[in-house]
């Protein structure tokens, strides 16, 4: 969030991917360095045994998300 927040605070549009087990630390974090409304995309958990092509699924399924989240205002939250 920290690299989300200097960037977007710099004018250029950036979103923290992380997984879903770390949405609310994510929103604390956001509210704490007081940019709320920063982009955030948050994969299905967990990442960290997750083979090649389970990851690859992983950023297809939150890929339009990302994309939306540098072009657009608004947080974004989980995949379907």
């Amino acid at each position: 969030m920290h690299d989300t927040v200097w960037f977007e605070i710099q004018g250029i549009p950036a979103v923290t991917i992380a997984s879903e087990e770390f949405e609310d630390a994510a929103t604390i974090q956001a509210e704490a360095l007081g940019l709320p409304e920063a982009h955030r995309v948050f994969v299905r958990h967990p990442i960290q045994d997750a083979t090649d092509d389970e990851m690859r699924e992983k950023a297809d399924a939150v890929f339009d998300q990302i994309v939306k989240a540098l072009l657009v205002d608004g947080v974004n939250t989980l995949a379907d």
